[in-house]
């Protein structure tokens, strides 16, 4: 059992994050104040405080620490600049110095826009990113402070979907809420990624620190898909109208944030260093879909602010 430490632990990933990994392990999370009585311990913080880890990291003595705080909101960062600098920049970089310091394992968190998406095939850790919104600006920069002053970090390119306690954070959330209230809404033909359900992803991290992984990898599903093909997946799945999921170029949309047309990442090199096959977009959305009949939605909301 480890001792494992959670920044924006209310956060899509981070709350599904600790709820696979509290079955294992000791578990104390980091957040902005938005939960109410969840089944672990949790700090409240202020994150644009140079050293808001600080007591977290020597009162806790964790073995790992995962970050997944940030500004994610790829909207909000074109208008936020300041903001997301400090979330997606300078926090991880603190972070990053203080587990150095204390000589803790660490995993940060990137993302896959980090590429400009003009490519075809896909892309490995070996290509060099081209980052073509803010957000995704100032998360390739975070992952640079990261490298630099914790060289032995873990940094995770990802793409993921799942269940979040506000039900409004993940694509796979925008078209279940959208298509059950029998709303009509767009699907993006011309963008392609790599979608990885949250709890596949949570496993997957865990399994990164145990086998004592470091460098920069891409932990994103085996399976490419552009976004209007996902939806109409999740409404089939559900059994709700896919006929409401209009195909559109994002290039028509009235979105302000750049994003890239080809996000298809390798995942060779995590398969291979794990000596596992990984998840697909298929597999993940079943487990999406029976969490759903299990009350899991209810269950992480429950926990809001």
């Amino acid at each position: 059992m480890a001792r494992i430490l959670i920044t924006g632990v209310s956060g899509l990933l981070g709350i599904n994050l600790a709820m696979e990994a509290m079955r294992d392990h000791e578990i104390i999370g980091v957040d902005r104040g938005k939960l109410k009585s969840p089944p672990f311990p949790v700090l409240k913080a202020n994150f644009y405080d140079r050293h808001v880890f600080i007591p977290a990291l020597d009162a806790f003595h964790p073995d790992w620490v995962i970050n997944c705080a940030a500004l994610t909101n790829l909207e909000e960062c074109e208008k936020h600049y300041g903001q997301a600098k400090i979330l997606n920049t300078t926090l991880a970089r603190d972070l990053a110095v203080d587990c150095a310091e204390r000589r803790v394992k660490l995993i940060h968190l990137s993302t896959d826009a980090v590429f400009d998406g003009t490519r075809e095939g896909v892309y490995t850790e070996a290509d060099e990113p081209n980052p073509q919104s803010v957000y995704a600006h100032t998360k390739l920069h975070g992952e640079r402070a990261v490298q630099k002053a914790h060289p032995k970090a873990l940094i995770a390119r990802v793409n993921f979907f799942g269940w979040s306690m506000s039900g409004r954070r993940s694509l796979s959330e925008f078209f279940f809420n959208n298509l059950s209230e029998g709303k009509n809404v767009n699907g993006f033909t011309d963008v392609f990624f790599c979608p990885l359900w949250v709890n596949d992803l949570s496993r997957i991290l865990l399994a990164m620190l145990e086998n004592s992984l470091s460098g920069l990898y891409h932990v994103v599903g085996s399976q490419a898909i552009d976004k209007y093909q996902f939806g109409l997946a999740v409404a089939r799945r559900f059994g709700l109208e896919e006929s409401l999921i209009s195909p559109l170029s994002v290039e028509a949309s009235s979105l302000t944030a750049k994003r890239s047309h080809n996000l298809c990442l390798s995942v060779h090199k995590l398969s291979t260093d794990l000596g596992c096959e990984i998840p697909s977009f298929s597999t993940g959305l079943d487990g999406f879909y029976t969490q759903y009949q299990q009350g899991y939605p209810q269950k992480i909301r429950s926990y809001q602010q």
